[in-house]
């Protein structure tokens, strides 16, 4: 059919290749064009074939996964669906930099090989595909340095009372996140808590990579810690975070409940409680992303006097999050994610 998405599968296990291949033909709306051993062989087909999407194992030999992402998201752009075995530290920080080179997701390998254990993730899959297909490919700029760097100086919020940035983002975040956190000055004094959606065993390679391009300190919240001015808490995955008052200030709180929107961390509960405790005193800011997660609570941070950024859609990955949130809550400003920092400290300013 027209609508039908053409998906290059690049994976150096032959098994592993036609398992793919069979899950995505399975698929409503995907065809595997054609498969690939290797990142050489891949880059050829790209060339040669033209494809819709491509699947990128990471770790493979002639030309690994993120040197054939470099190429394809500097010269061929399109949709790059990573998929990482991700069971070692090496190789989750592999992916957390493949997802800010501009991949716009990723999927996990399970432990096993065989198609059963391959079936267990085929929603992963079918997800990842999806949200491919929605990507907007514009949005995406090539991170192919180390952005280590001193940021712009920054209006600073002044001492004074609490204050917190709370901060929603899903498909495309990683790379978003690289670009935002740095943005924020030191000596920023207020607290950043972002709810990235992403699985248990990865926000901590990705805290690890915002704390080496940010001048704020960044580091996976863990339950009961304080919240303090200039720290920047990444919710882990797997588990929602939200704030609460504690012996004179205020702590983090992690729970492992219900998925929200089919998600945890799901920034809602976060925002919520941003709202509850902040108020006024507090920017609700929604990146890219699909679905409606941080609407509601946008809105309940902009209910208690509170500001709001989101993302605007010519930069976003995915324009589903930012849409939804500046359709129901509205926004004191849609900002391009270059400035998205900075907007969030002027507002945050103004209510100081």
């Amino acid at each position: 059919m027209s609508s039908e998405r053409r998906v290059l599968v690049v994976e150096d296990n032959a098994l592993l290749r036609e398992v793919l291949r069979e899950l995505i033909d399975g698929l409503d709306g995907f065809r595997v064009i054609a498969t690939a051993a290797d990142g050489e062989e891949g880059l050829r087909l790209v060339h040669r074939l033209d494809p819709d999407i491509v699947t990128l194992d990471i770790e493979m030999p002639v030309v690994d996964g993120l040197a054939a992402l470099g190429y394809i998201m500097s010269e061929l752009p399109r949709p790059v669906v990573m998929v990482s075995g991700a069971t070692t530290r090496g190789s989750v920080d592999l992916t957390i930099r493949a997802l800010e080179l501009g991949a716009v997701d990723f999927v996990r390998k399970p432990a096993g090989n065989t198609p059963e254990d391959w079936a267990s993730v085929g929603q992963r899959v079918e997800d990842a595909l999806r949200a491919a297909a929605q990507m907007n490919v514009r949005g995406v700029g090539m991170l192919a340095r180390p952005r280590l760097r001193t940021p712009a100086p920054l209006a600073r919020v002044s001492r004074g009372a609490a204050a917190a940035v709370a901060i929603a983002s899903s498909t495309g975040g990683p790379r978003a996140l690289a670009e935002v956190i740095p943005g924020f000055a030191a000596g920023f004094d207020a607290a950043v808590l972002i709810a990235q959606h992403m699985p248990p065993g990865f926000t901590a390679g990705l805290a690890r990579r915002l704390d080496q391009l940010s001048t704020l300190p960044v580091h996976e919240a863990t339950h009961g810690e304080a919240v303090e001015p200039g720290r920047v808490y990444l919710a882990p995955g797997g588990s929602h975070m939200t704030v609460t008052e504690s012996s004179g200030g205020f702590a983090i709180m992690l729970n492992q409940g219900p998925s929200v929107h089919g998600v945890r961390p799901a920034a809602d509960p976060l925002f919520v409680s941003v709202a509850t405790h902040f108020g006024r005193r507090s920017v609700g800011v929604v990146l890219t992303g699909m679905g409606r997660d941080a609407a509601a609570g946008l809105r309940a941070i902009r209910a208690a006097g509170g500001g709001a950024v989101v993302q605007d859609r010519a930069t976003s990955v995915i324009y589903g999050m930012p849409q939804v949130a500046l359709a129901e809550a509205g926004a004191d400003r849609e900002a391009p994610l270059g400035e998205v920092a900075r907007a969030a400290t002027v507002l945050l300013e103004a209510r100081r």
